[in-house]
Formats: C-alpha cells, sequence, structure tokens
C-alpha cells in the first residue's frame, strides 16, 4: 500500500498539465505554477529552438516583476543553456514588448519572458516570442506543443547548466534608443504639455517618463514600484482597476494620464477631465493620427470584437480593412505578410508598422502624446469630433461564467437562423469569424463567444447609445440563464 502511494505521489507532481497558448503557459503560483514546472516548458522551447531555428543566435531570457520571476529566469535560462544554446538574460525587469525588441535588435532565435501578462497576482507564466520579435504564430506554436508532450512524457534531462553560455543583457538602454525615434520631440515640447503614467507596479514602470523627460517633456509616475501583489488590484488597464489614475490626473491638472498592464503591452488612458478612454477608443485615435494626420501609408487592421469606427476611419482614408479572428498573433501574422500601418484588439494591444509587429504601451502612450501636442485638443475633445464626423460608438462586454454545457447551449442559441430579434431590433446579418456576431438594423450589434479553455461566455455589444448597449447585453445574458 506504501508503494502504491508514493508511486501515486510521484505521478502527480511529474505529469503536471501544461498547455502551450498563443504566447506561452500560465498558471497559479505553487499550484500549476512552479520551478519544476517552469523547467519542463524553458526545456520544450530549448528543444523546439534547437530544431526548428539557428540556436547558435540565442535566446533573450526576461521576466516583470511578479514574485519570484527573476529567480524562475535563472532556472529558465540554466535549463537552456544545458542544450548548448548561448542565452542572454536581463540584468533587471522588464516589460515582455522589451524583449520582443531584444529579439529582433539582437538577431536572436527567439525569448521567453517569465510574466502573466494581465492576470490576478497570484499568477505566473511563460511567453514565448520568435525570431521576429513577436507572438509566436500558430505553426510555431504547434511545434513547441509537440516538444512540450515529449518532455512531459521522458522529463527533463539531468544536464549541467552552461553558464559560459549566460551573459547579463541591459534591456532598457537599446529600448529606449528605439522608441525615441518614433515621434515628433520638437511638435511635444513646443506643446508644453503635462503627462502622468501608471505602470500598476508593473514592468513598465520608469520608461515612459525617462523617455519624455530626457527629451523636455513633464511626466510624473504613479504605481511605479514594485508589487508582486499589484497594490491589490488586478493589473490590467481597464476600469475598474485604474482609479488611482484618475485621481491623479484630476488632483495634479494633467493633461492626460496612460496606463499599461502588469507586462507593459497593453495600454489604458485617462483624459484630463478624468474620463476614461476606452482601448477601442484608443486604437481609432491612434489610426486617426497615424493614417489621417501624419499620412502614413498602409493598410488597418483589427480583430473581429473591434468597433465598428475603425471601419469608417479605414474607408475615410482609403485604407484596406482587415478583420481577423480574437487575439493578437493573427494581427502579427498579417503585419509580417503585408504593410499593415496599425493594428490592435479589444484588450487595448497595438502594434504599428513604424516598430514592431507587437504589442506596446509605451509606444502606444508616444503615439497618443504626439497626438495631443499635434492638434492641441485633449483626448476628449478629440473623441467628440471624431464623433461628430463619424457618430457615437458606445461598447460594453459582460463576462458570464457558465455550468458545464451551457456556454454549448448559448452558442448553439444565437447560432440559429431562427433567432430573428434581439428585444424590439431586428436581426438583419450574422458573422460566425470568431464567436456568432448578430447585426441588430441600424441600431449596432451583440457577438457571443465562447472560451476555449475556461466555461465562460463573452457577450459583446456597440451601438450608439449607452443605455441601448446597456438593455442589449442584459437581454442576452437573460437569455443565457434562461437556457
Amino acid at each position: 500500500m506504501a508503494g502504491t502511494a508514493v508511486r501515486v505521489y510521484f505521478l502527480f507532481f511529474m505529469i503536471p498539465a501544461i498547455k502551450f497558448g498563443t504566447d506561452g503557459w500560465r498558471g497559479v503560483i505553487a499550484e500549476d505554477f512552479t520551478f519544476a514546472n517552469a523547467r519542463i516548458v524553458a526545456h520544450a522551447i530549448a528543444r523546439y529552438v534547437v530544431r526548428g531555428e539557428d540556436a547558435r543566435k540565442g535566446v533573450i531570457v526576461g521576466y516583470d516583476h511578479r514574485y519570484a520571476s527573476d529567480r524562475v529566469a535563472a532556472a529558465g535560462a540554466e535549463v537552456i543553456s544545458a542544450s548548448g544554446t548561448p542565452v542572454w538574460l536581463t540584468d533587471k525587469p522588464c516589460p515582455t514588448p522589451t524583449v520582443s525588441f531584444l529579439v529582433r535588435h539582437q538577431k536572436a532565435a527567439g525569448g521567453m519572458v517569465i510574466t502573466a501578462s494581465h492576470n490576478p497576482y497570484r499568477w505566473n507564466g511563460i511567453k514565448y516570442k520568435a525570431s521576429y520579435g513577436s507572438s509566436a504564430l500558430p505553426s510555431i506554436v504547434a511545434q513547441i506543443e509537440k516538444e512540450l508532450a515529449g518532455v512531459l512524457e521522458k522529463g527533463v534531462p539531468p544536464l549541467p547548466p552552461r553558464r559560459d553560455l549566460i551573459q547579463s543583457l541591459d534591456p532598457r538602454a537599446p529600448y529606449l534608443e528605439a522608441l525615441e525615434k518614433l515621434v515628433d520631440w520638437k511638435r511635444l515640447r513646443e506643446a508644453k504639455l503635462r503627462f502622468i503614467f501608471d505602470p500598476m507596479h508593473g514592468a513598465a514602470a520608469g520608461l515612459l517618463p525617462e523617455l519624455l523627460r530626457r527629451n523636455g517633456i513633464s511626466c510624473d509616475e504613479i504605481r511605479g514600484t514594485r508589487d508582486p501583489r499589484f497594490g491589490g488590484v488586478h493589473p490590467e488597464p481597464i476600469e475598474p482597476h485604474i482609479e488611482a489614475l484618475r485621481q491623479a490626473v484630476r488632483a495634479g491638472k494633467y493633461d492626460a494620464g496612460f496606463c499599461a498592464d502588469g507586462d507593459g503591452d497593453r495600454i489604458g488612458a485617462i483624459d484630463r477631465a478624468g474620463a476614461f478612454v476606452t482601448p477601442h477608443q484608443i486604437l481609432a485615435l491612434l489610426v486617426w493620427h497615424l493614417a489621417g494626420t501624419r499620412k502614413l501609408p498602409g493598410d488597418i487592421a483589427k480583430t473581429f470584437s473591434v468597433t465598428k469606427l475603425i471601419d469608417k476611419l479605414a474607408a475615410k482614408f482609403g485604407r484596406k480593412l482587415h478583420e481577423v479572428p480574437i487575439g493578437f498573433k493573427y494581427i502579427c501574422e498579417l503585419m509580417l505578410e503585408q504593410n499593415i500601418l496599425i493594428g490592435g484588439e479589444e484588450s487595448g494591444g497595438i502594434g504599428t508598422s513604424l516598430y514592431l509587429p507587437e504589442r506596446d504601451a509605451t509606444v502606444s502612450a508616444l503615439f497618443l502624446a504626439e497626438l495631443l501636442a499635434w492638434h492641441g485638443k485633449s483626448l476628449g475633445e478629440l473623441l467628440a469630433a471624431l464623433h461628430a464626423e463619424f457618430g457615437e460608438y458606445h461598447y460594453g462586454r459582460v463576462d458570464l461564467e457558465l455550468k458545464p454545457g451551457q456556454k454549448e447551449k448559448a452558442m448553439e442559441h444565437f447560432s440559429d437562423g431562427k433567432l430573428n430579434r434581439v428585444l424590439d431590433f431586428p436581426v438583419v446579418q450574422r458573422e460566425n469569424l470568431d464567436g456568432i456576431k448578430l447585426y441588430l438594423g441600424e441600431t449596432g450589434w451583440v457577438m457571443v463567444r465562447a472560451s476555449g479553455t475556461e466555461n465562460v461566455l463573452r457577450i459583446y455589444c456597440e451601438t450608439a447609445e449607452p443605455e441601448t448597449t446597456r438593455r442589449v447585453l442584459e437581454a442576452a445574458e437573460e437569455t443565457v440563464h434562461q437556457l
């Protein structure tokens, strides 16, 4: 009996449930995310690099502000070095997009970041960045998953680390130097604007203020210290988590406040009046600025759940619009194949051809600052100008945690062609690129999408009036609960 018990205990810990997703893998610290499991993922990445890339070019390893991220990064670097692959290990925490940039800058084979992005503090994870400096394409993910399956079956071999192959790397200096070339600093200085930045205790701390200050522009910072608990809020730059930034903007009478998530790839913003600027609005403003004001060439890309205002902007500026499934990896894939000036997703991840096919909150904040300087108006005033020309767009989303089988019933219900009304609005068209989107005449649209990994159903809606958006969301939610 004792021998059997020991055997079950051994199998439980040696064969964990690890699934490598778009950028990597995430788990709850000390439950799923352990040093042992992190070494397994690092070894799978090392095997992919050896088999699928030129391993002699090495791998960049970076880490964020989460609990023990630095120690996990060091352990992962040792595992990768044991395969004979050179490693550059960052000497301080840095945002995920910084590692993406360093991969391109160093011409490395790939990059590994210890981060759980915008997840709550209890989580950590590992992201993989491919040689082109962005999220791994589905074909690369499939190869890493194949390697991971083999490692889970056979375990990590007890090879000694090659510490002679591990070099320290300063991630900040080359990254800031590259970003400094993106905007019109003279115009920004002459505008005499005052900004405040909120990295939410995450890895983007200090970067935007340093860039702005070294170029003569005022920028203060809140929540810039390392706190693995993120001050008790989720490090996601949306309401209600950015209330501290709103209060700071109002109290300090700043022209705008910018916010980044825990690993610095998603942006949020607060207008000088204290109004939250949604990721949809930020993307619309940046499309207007880059394609309209600066008249830069290239197409526009957006994911399936993003505002229809982008469609109108693309048409106004004579740009082809590409709509892709939800996930920045699909925008990245387009940017690698075609001239995409700017592409964005609902969560605040925005990339531009002026930089990398990668999300970066600091880059987006720089372009927003330049936009304000260019027009001499606030974010709220600029949004009002967009609404005056194209109409108002009010977006909302609810996430429903459901019992097993419920989300499948919901998807079946909304996919049924016999469903011809939502409230008193007629269903005039359906699209199923990623989820089911129902167009409600001239009113707007509502969309349902099931999570692939959780018992969660997401309901999205956009109409011309906030009250209508609220009503449609409530009606769709009630329908789901009645199924």
